[in-house]
């Protein structure tokens, strides 16, 4: 039997869980959390919905422990505090790795060969963390950012064309933050090079919106941070490894010499199986776009190198 695990029945957990039921491409999805009650709850009004929108998978809510989540396929942790209005990612790092730490030991017990996709922030550090408190092979512990800061960089890229997201095709790589790599030079517009639709000054706007993504709902939401784009991308990524697809896709992994970066969890695009990462894509992109994904690369790491610690 083919199980998901979603750790956090936040907004960003329980929207997660909705998506990949909604999928209809496993048995079971396991929604744990540590409020009483919480994914219980949820996973009865989720499964009553399953009458109306045609799925058939089981959603399993879990307060107590982590027993139903035994035998996962695939681990996704969204569990941790969200940002709050004026917060860095990275102000989060010290809190939400002594719980990302606590709950991917718990959940490995029951799950060894799981897969597990982190979402918790910050992204990149909190996915090294779980590789190193899991000792799975780096392959199958990998971090959703790129997926959801490509979604964003596309979606303002057609806003400001004025054309259908689906029109767009759009890139970005390095960290979930201030080092984020937007990569213009592999971004199309209808099939057009960006630089032949937008001047230099829109990119370079459009690009900082896209680094400024997160913060942006944030300071609106004032309570909470984003979940429903965020959510779709971990939920494609879970459907990349469960369907076995090998589609590319930008996602955090380990870097062993690809771009000429090694040794560190960073933002590439790389094509998604069964056994989580199966190959990173090395694409060729400008000087000035590879300087800023080996800077990237060199911030990201320093920070990787302070989690341990915080174990």
């Amino acid at each position: 039997m083919s199980k998901i695990t979603v750790v956090g029945a936040g907004k960003y957990g329980s929207t997660t869980a909705q998506r990949l039921a909604e999928m209809d491409i496993v048995q079971e999805v396991v929604l744990t959390d540590i409020v009483e009650g919480l994914p219980e709850g949820i996973a009865l009004d989720m499964n009553q919905s399953g009458a109306i929108e045609g799925f058939d998978t089981l959603v399993v809510g879990q307060s107590d422990g982590y027993e139903k989540t035994a035998g996962s396929d695939v681990v996704v942790i969204t569990a941790g505090l969200p940002r709050k209005p004026g917060m860095s990612r990275m102000d989060l790092l010290e809190v939400n790795a002594k719980i990302v730490g606590d709950v991917s030991r718990k959940v490995l017990d029951g799950s060894p060969d799981a897969v597990f996709i982190v979402v918790s922030n910050p992204l990149d550090e909190m996915t090294a963390l779980c590789r190193q408190v899991t000792g799975l092979a780096h392959p199958r512990v990998l971090g959703q950012a790129g997926m959801l800061d490509t979604a964003r960089f596309t979606t303002f890229i057609a806003w400001e064309c004025g054309v259908p997201a689906r029109e767009v095709q759009a890139l970005t790589l390095g960290s979930h933050g201030d080092t984020m790599v937007p990569v213009p030079s592999a971004c199309k517009v209808g099939g057009k090079p960006l630089p032949d639709v937008l001047s230099s000054d829109a990119i370079d706007a459009l690009v900082q919106r896209t680094r400024d993504g997160g913060a942006e709902i944030v300071g609106l939401l004032k309570t909470g941070s984003a979940y429903y784009a965020p959510s779709s991308a971990a939920a494609a990524m879970v459907q990349a490894v469960i369907t076995d697809s090998g589609v590319q896709m930008p996602v955090c992994a380990w870097v062993t010499g690809e771009y000429g970066i090694s040794d560190v969890y960073l933002g590439v695009p790389a094509l998604l199986g069964a056994g989580g990462v199966r190959e990173i894509v090395e694409l060729d992109l400008t000087g000035e776009e590879l300087g800023n994904l080996k800077g990237a690369a060199d911030a990201v790491r320093a920070k990787q190198s302070d989690v341990a610690s915080l174990l």
